[in-house]
């Protein structure tokens, strides 16, 4: 499974103190441990107003549903202070598993089939196979730069 990195705006007003943005992030530590999920350390205070984003760290491949827990938990956390937390940006983090490049390819709307084997160099050579029609509609560039930037090995890519 895939770990999300979804980002919050835990201020979006700017209006949060440094003690309640400190306490808020300690709660949200707290919370997330709970979960089950991990919270990138970050000091709120020392961050413009219009800046004050956590990064929680979520395993699973529903962005609309990653996005309404960390969303969640972050409102459970800084919303007694009156700002009301906003959906950021979500990425994921890659680790180069077959599990990224199966979320590389289903984010740009595809499904194929990988194959992984050590080059003659000793790194890995993932050849992924692709229905041609799927190629019309997404540029093999595109998805060849995704492949290759998100799992940093040689990809190759065939076409049936």
């Amino acid at each position: 499974m895939r770990t999300a990195v979804v980002r919050v705006d835990v201020d979006p007003t700017g209006l949060l103190e440094p003690a309640q943005l400190r306490d808020g992030m300690a709660t949200l530590g707290a919370l997330a441990v709970e979960a089950g999920f991990d919270v990138v350390a970050a000091d709120l205070a020392a961050m413009p107003a219009n800046r004050r984003q956590v990064e929680v760290l979520i395993a699973g491949d529903d962005p609309d549903e990653l996005m309404r827990t960390a969303v969640g938990l972050c409102a459970k956390a800084f919303g007694t202070f009156g700002s009301t937390p906003a959906a950021g940006v979500l990425t994921y983090v890659s680790r180069g598993t077959d599990d990224d490049a199966h979320g590389v390819l289903a984010g740009l709307g595809l499904r194929g089939e990988i194959e992984r084997v050590a080059g003659d160099d000793g790194w890995d050579v993932i050849t992924v196979t692709l229905p041609a029609s799927d190629l019309r509609r997404v540029p093999e560039s595109r998805v060849h730069t995704a492949l290759e930037a998100s799992l940093n090995c040689e990809v190759h890519i065939r076409s049936v």
